[in-house]
């Protein structure tokens, strides 16, 4: 189980910062800086630019002070026997600067986790460490992503609230301008964006999510292909029967008979 010591989200220092930790912090730090600031790590110095994250071993002595007034960071302590493979497996690095391609991303889910452990109740724990991984994941995630949906990092929260609108109400018919309007977007931009983070035009996306939902349906015993075209939100079963074909490769009446 991993464990969160403590975090804080946007901390401001408005007289600046000195941390010296000549022995390590004897737990794993993540920090997302948000001011440029000198860094000593592992004999060498330099200075890291805004949005630039450095997640630190325990063990590893370094010290860091802010190069211009005033100082602003996101920052995380957190340890645990299963961080050193679940970092590894991620491909997280550590002891090293990696600037933040999504760091508006990266801060929105740190203000998330400092929620995480406000939270208190009896399941304060496994809840923590599951947020927890989920961040680790979701960082290792972004990184994967590349510069290229850069663009994209910003309305990152508002498509996926979209995306999983779709799957959560597959019935529902939705046009891309209602939706790009939702995100305050025109509609060419909003499709850019979305096939940019997604990998798949928006207008697919509904398809499949209609499709997901009717393959459902099929598997736990809807009575009637035209019922399921129906709930899916077809009105011509027809329609949705040649789309499942076309995208399955079987029809409807044949897929709930190879169950």
């Amino acid at each position: 189980m991993l464990k969160m010591i403590k975090c804080g989200f946007n901390t401001v220092h408005p007289e600046g910062i000195r941390i010296d930790r000549p022995a390590g912090s004897g737990c794993y730090v993540f920090v997302l800086f948000k001011s440029r600031t000198h860094v000593d790590l592992q004999q060498t110095s330099f200075t890291v630019q805004p949005d630039t994250w450095i997640v630190f071993r325990p063990d590893t002595p370094y010290r860091y002070r802010n190069a211009d007034r005033g100082f602003i960071n996101d920052w995380l302590h957190f340890a645990g026997p299963e961080a050193p493979d679940l970092l590894r497996e991620l491909s997280l690095p550590l002891d090293e600067p990696v600037p933040a391609l999504h760091p508006a991303t990266v801060s929105r889910l740190m203000m998330e986790l400092q929620r995480s452990m406000w939270l208190g109740g009896p399941l304060q724990e496994r809840i923590v460490d599951s947020d927890l991984t989920g961040f680790l994941m979701k960082l290792g995630n972004l990184r994967r992503l590349g510069p290229r949906a850069e663009s994209a990092a910003r309305y990152y929260h508002q498509l996926t609230e979209i995306r999983s609108l779709l799957y959560s109400n597959p019935q529902n018919r939705y046009t891309v301008s209602e939706l790009a309007e939702r995100v305050n977007l025109s509609r060419s931009y909003f499709q850019h964006l979305y096939k940019e983070l997604f990998g798949l035009p928006v207008s697919l996306d509904m398809i499949h999510s209609r499709l997901d939902f009717a393959k459902y349906l099929l598997e736990n015993g809807s009575p009637s292909i035209g019922g399921v075209a129906a709930l899916c939100g077809y009105e011509n079963e027809t329609h949705f029967m040649r789309q499942f074909k076309k995208f399955t490769g079987k029809t409807p009446s044949r897929y709930k008979a190879e169950l």
